[in-house]
């Protein structure tokens, strides 16, 4: 699988943009802070994940003073080549299309596109809050096994739901509610579970990988672990019933996989509050690592990755340590220095004032 093209229309502060890209090279996104190198990078994966990786809502990625934003992009994945195509509007609903098919759920673009993101942002899977690190691991979930990932879109609707039917109770009769929260409960108790048992193996999966690629980039002992912390014991609906009368208080729903949490561990105390800065992005960085590798044994392929302004927060012995730990495939980079000498670059795109992208060829 490989991006041969990606187009733009009011991305950002991207007016109208069409590139090329080297099948199975690196190409570098250059250009001055600010200029919107970071954008190209927010484009292609909206079309893999349709979201943004910075965690911007819809609104933000569209050019200001314009109504819609369209991304399109040609992928070749195996003998057929696919087109994705998204609509995103300030208002109204979101539209995205493969092959002129919609797209009804965000695993239905797995044989379409997948991609890995490295950016700055990942340290707050580290020092951020519990959301950062289900994001994480449900993200991972999507590219290595979209089937279960489908789970976390059914645990999602159903939370809507059973928040909506929990803030609204006091309209209804006692009766029809406890009713209805029976079914609800029901459902999130087997979806639920079917999510925080795919996270729990993905975990069991990810740790062997993470300390080898730990012990790479930091040079450090001793290895990281990871543990998931469930918010509940036993079985999540008789847990819903115990929490029924505090949910009905509160008007959300208070135990779950949205409740989750990991902990990440250093010499078997929280990296979160007793390491530095340096062990925390080394650990995070590393995370998605064993993410990428786990991702291409599973698929017997990487996926196109893409790193957003990454060797601006490493020194020279984790870049190389970064280059090495990587499967060979497709690399979209940004950065606004020369590439360190460990990348080989198969060419160039130029990002100037007001986004505009030109493309030139590498030097030898």
């Amino acid at each position: 699988m490989h991006l041969i093209s990606l187009s733009v229309l009011d991305f950002r502060n991207i007016a109208t943009a069409t590139v090329d890209f080297d099948a199975v090279g690196t190409t570098v996104i250059t250009g001055p802070n600010g200029a919107g190198k970071t954008n190209l990078l927010e484009a292609v994966g909206y079309l893999g994940t349709l979201r943004s990786f910075r965690g911007a809502p819809r609104e933000a990625m569209v050019r200001q003073g314009a109504t819609t934003a369209i991304v399109r992009a040609e992928v070749e994945t195996g003998p057929r080549s696919v087109t994705i195509e998204a609509e995103l509007p300030t208002e109204g609903r979101a539209r995205t299309m493969v092959n002129r098919q919609a797209v009804r759920r965000r695993s239905d673009l797995h044989d379409a596109l997948r991609c890995t993101v490295f950016s700055p942002h990942d340290i707050t899977i580290v020092q951020g809050g519990p959301s950062d690190r289900r994001r994480f691991l449900d993200e991972t979930l999507e590219i290595v096994d979209p089937k279960l990932a489908r789970a976390t879109e059914d645990v999602d609707r159903i939370l809507r739901q059973r928040g909506a039917l929990l803030k609204n109770a006091h309209r209804q009769p006692a009766t029809d509610v406890d009713s209805s929260l029976v079914v609800w409960d029901q459902r999130l108790d087997d979806a639920g579970t079917r999510l925080v048992e795919a996270r729990e193996q993905l975990l069991e999966q990810l740790v062997p990988r993470l300390a080898d690629q730990y012990g790479r980039l930091s040079r450090q002992s001793p290895a990281p672990s990871a543990r998931y912390q469930r918010s509940w014991s036993g079985r999540l609906a008789d847990a819903l019933v115990s929490h029924r009368t505090v949910d009905l208080a509160r008007g959300v729903t208070s135990v779950g996989p949205h409740r989750d949490d990991v902990e990440l561990l250093i010499g078997g105390l929280p990296a979160r509050t007793h390491t530095s800065q340096g062990e925390q992005r080394s650990l995070a960085l590393a995370l998605r690592l064993a993410a990428h590798q786990l991702a291409t044994e599973r698929l017997g392929e990487p996926p196109i990755l893409l790193l957003d302004d990454v060797f601006s927060e490493l020194d020279e012995a984790r870049r190389k340590a970064l280059m090495a730990g990587l499967a060979e495939g497709q690399t979209l980079l940004t950065t606004a220095v020369p590439p360190p000498p460990e990348v080989t670059v198969a060419e160039v795109l130029e990002v100037g004032p007001g986004g505009v992208v030109h493309a030139r060829e590498a030097t030898p």
